[in-house]
């Protein structure tokens, strides 16, 4: 599906450390050393869902796929950057092309490791990288409303719908409010106006609090500093400890668990995270069950049975005639398809069917 999460932060905030433990990889070269990102790199991981085991189980599949979800790394941003500064202009061309942002704020005390602004300061740091981000899109704007203004002027039909959301967004960027806040408010076809605009602060943005070690279940000061922003914004909050992640991508899954719950922690951060990065892209998942292999499919929330099967094949949605359906619970408690099809709970749907999370689905199709 190619969904895409930036990880953005300023340098030496464990944003590398954070992306090789997520790919388990070490292809970002993390020093201690601003700058040292230049390429993004790009790590696809697959999205934890244990509902999987027990469909396969039931189904007795040979083979479980789960569904995957990108993160890049796009390299530090310091103070400046919209006016080319560090890797400014580098930077600013790769946040455009993702589907949210996780922020990385270094919420840890460590004198080996400098902070790029001297002092740490979580809040201020996203703030930092806000105001980048606003700076920009408030320059991208202004260069392009006069033209749009002419052309709407002229009654030609794209600028009169643009116009009016362009304005909107410069009202709200000159008050130092990012363009997202709008999504909230704007009707549907206006929601697809600001995502054609391609603007840096309409990304919706996840907040990742780097702590040490000893703060990685309850978190600190710094920690609560920003849940209340995330709060304030509509924005969520994930507190993790990349020096732990990073350790626990080394290890095999069974003396992960054991390392994880000897420091109180029930699963990973990164599951945490790659979760919430779902969540904020409001996608979903549903199920192809059989002998040979149980799958996970993306969709975004509200895609209907078609465009669903498009996801698979676009044959499927091009010859679409139904979709048998069960729902997640309804298949578990049947032990299977046959025992949900007894039950009752098998279900024909059509081309107007909402697909929920976690359907189990079989496609009928003309070829």
């Amino acid at each position: 599906m190619g969904f895409k999460c930036g990880i953005v932060g300023l340098p030496n905030v464990g944003k590398s450390t954070l992306f090789n433990a997520l790919t388990r990889t070490a292809a970002a070269q993390a020093a201690n050393y601003p700058f040292c990102t230049i390429e993004p790199n790009t790590g696809e991981v697959a999205v934890p869902d244990p509902r999987m085991q027990k469909l396969a189980s039931i189904a007795g599949s040979k083979e479980i796929i789960p569904t995957r979800i990108s993160f890049v790394d796009i390299a530090g941003l310091v103070r400046g950057a919209s006016k080319g500064e560090g890797l400014g202009n580098k930077f600013l061309a790769n946040i455009r092309e993702v589907d949210a942002v996780v922020h990385v704020l270094r919420c840890f005390e460590d004198d080996d490791i400098t902070h790029v602004e001297g002092k740490i300061n979580p809040v201020g740091d996203a703030e930092t990288i806000e105001t980048e981000l606003m700076l920009a899109d408030l320059e991208s704007l202004e260069r392009r409303v006069e033209q749009t203004r002419k052309r709407a002027a002229s009654k030609d039909k794209e600028s009169l719908a643009q116009l009016p959301v362009m304005e909107a967004v410069i009202k709200l960027l000159n008050e130092g409010k990012p363009a997202r806040i709008l999504l909230k408010t704007l009707a549907a076809d206006e929601i697809e106006v600001l995502k054609g605009l391609n603007l840096l602060t309409s990304h919706p943005v996840l907040y990742v609090c780097n702590v040490a070690e000893s703060d990685a279940v309850d978190g600190n000061a710094h920690t609560k500093a920003v849940a209340e922003m995330a709060k304030a914004q509509g924005a969520e909050c994930v507190i993790i400890s990349a020096a732990i992640e990073a350790e626990v991508a080394q290890l095999p899954d069974e003396e992960s668990k054991e390392f994880l719950s000897a420091l109180g922690l029930e699963e990973a951060g990164l599951d945490r995270l790659i979760r919430a990065g779902y969540h904020l892209l409001d996608l979903i998942t549903y199920f192809t069950v059989g002998p040979k292999e149980t799958r996970a499919w993306t969709i975004k929330r509200g895609t209907k049975a078609p465009a669903a099967a498009g996801v698979i094949h676009s044959d499927f949605e091009k010859g679409f005639i139904r979709a048998e359906t069960i729902a997640y619970a309804d298949y578990i408690a049947g032990n299977g398809e046959a025992g949900a099809r007894d039950g009752g709970k098998l279900r024909l749907e059509g081309k107007e069917y909402v697909v929920h999370d976690g359907d189990v689905i079989h496609f009928r199709f003309n070829t």
